[in-house]
């Protein structure tokens, strides 16, 4: 139910997502597809920023994953091959109740 929503949202909504997590405006393109190459894995959001050369990469989670760090090197790794000349920041956003 959230992972859905959540791509959405960064999908129709980069800027603010970039803003938000950056800390600080952004002018930015984003990159499509998010599948990346080798065996087909899909990031939930990349946003490559037209201002410099930097792509965000969000990943959103609701339940602790014991593969996650291993996930977001591989997902790091096929960024570099593709974009070689791009810093890549990468973040991911766990989901869960509160009792706010």
């Amino acid at each position: 139910m959230f992972d859905p929503t959540c791509k959405f949202l960064a999908e129709s909504f980069p800027a603010d997502f970039a803003t938000w997590l950056l800390g600080e405006p952004i002018t930015l393109t984003k990159l499509s597809p998010t599948e990346l190459s080798l065996e087909p894995i899909q990031a939930d959001s990349l946003i490559l920023f037209s201002s410099c050369e930097l792509i965000l990469q969000i990943e959103f989670q609701t339940e602790p994953d014991p593969t996650m760090p291993f996930r977001m090197a591989d997902y790091r790794l096929r960024l570099h091959r593709r974009f070689p000349n791009k810093q890549v920041r990468q973040i991911v956003i766990y989901l869960k109740p509160t009792n706010i």
